[in-house]
């Protein structure tokens, strides 16, 4: 049982993933309902905001397949009636028996539904997948929950020698085909893509996610551009593609603040070297994203300006999470160590 347990928790991580973006500021859960014998009935995902929850949707789909079931969810079950009813009532009257969860819900409007399930006979088990699921689908959703703003993901791709262009300010491209297809899959995954007016000005990026052949995605983040500069006329980033916002301030707090009070969770950080150091300075940064190209440049920008170091005690100091290669690149997933 325990195995199946698990297998269905990753099918309700990969649930999870396939809705991140959309959901916000709910978070993206996905949920898998096995019977009684433990073959999974039924599967849903979050549904954009005012839509149904993972438990609920996956439960329409068992029916009464359900009753005497298990219903396997990425997060703690809500127990508090906002846009929709408390999903702790649609599993209570589906009849399941236990509920595994992997993360409980640390948003105190919403939490105490285990407590909720327990005392109408349900059996809750919690930790399943804790880490994978942390570190996955909710990782954005929970940083926000406990520190009232964006996560924010740095991403950059630069050659071996750490430039992020060649010394003529030619940057396309410096990283793989494969590589630059993930990230415009990543953007989809995200609320916002933010830049400063320099690199507007300068490189006139679209800032939307596409395909291969350049079709805009049938999502699109918020494009935010960071100054107090005007933007050219017939900037890309001022087309219909997708909505973009100008936040006039250069304090990356003030742009976080402005963030999270438009529901946004989820932030990729894709400016050039002078807005990433003053996010990098002010602790902003919440994880850096990096592919790393099998070239040397000699020359050129890099990918980080002034960050508040002088001197090598004062380096930012990293954790890797997980480096992988992405078509010929290296992928590096790392995170800030803070005391």
């Amino acid at each position: 049982m325990e195995d199946s347990l698990a297998a269905a928790m990753r099918s309700a991580v990969a649930l999870a993933e396939q809705v991140r973006g959309s959901t916000s500021p709910n978070p993206p859960v996905g949920c898998v309902v096995l019977d009684a014998a433990g073959l999974p009935v039924g599967e849903g995902a979050t549904q954009p905001p005012g839509g149904a929850h993972a438990e609920v949707v996956a439960l329409r789909a068992a029916g009464e397949r359900a009753r005497g079931g298990t219903a396997v969810v990425t997060l703690e079950p809500c127990a508090h009636h906002g846009r929709t009813p408390p999903c702790t009532d649609a599993l209570i009257a589906a009849g399941v028996s236990k509920v595994v969860y992997a993360v409980a819900d640390p948003n105190p409007v919403a939490a105490g539904g285990a407590r909720t399930l327990q005392s109408g006979g349900i059996e809750t088990q919690a930790g399943l997948l804790a880490d994978e699921v942390s570190k996955g689908p909710l990782r954005a959703w929970l940083h926000a929950v406990k520190h009232g703003r964006p996560h924010v993901t740095w991403k950059y791709a630069a050659s071996l020698d750490g430039r992020v262009a060649a010394a003529d300010g030619s940057s396309r491209w410096v990283s793989s085909a494969v590589s630059r297809a993930e990230v415009h899959e990543l953007r989809t995954r995200v609320d916002a893509i933010v830049v400063g007016t320099g690199t507007v000005r300068v490189d006139d990026p679209a800032l939307t996610a596409r395909a291969a052949d350049g079709t805009p995605g049938a999502r699109q983040p918020l494009r935010v551009v960071v100054g107090r500069s005007d933007l050219p006329e017939g900037a890309r980033v001022l087309d219909d593609t997708a909505e973009t916002l100008l936040v006039r301030t250069r304090e990356p707090a003030e742009v976080l603040a402005a963030l999270h009070a438009r529901g946004v969770v989820d932030v990729l950080l894709e400016g050039g070297p002078t807005l990433a150091g003053a996010f990098v300075a002010a602790g902003l940064v919440d994880r850096v994203l990096v592919y790393l190209a099998p070239s040397l440049l000699g020359g050129g920008p890099v990918a980080l300006g002034a960050s508040g170091v002088s001197t090598i005690t004062e380096a930012h100091r990293l954790a890797v999470e997980e480096v992988t290669m992405s078509g010929p690149d290296v992928r590096i997933s790392a995170v800030p160590v803070r005391n």
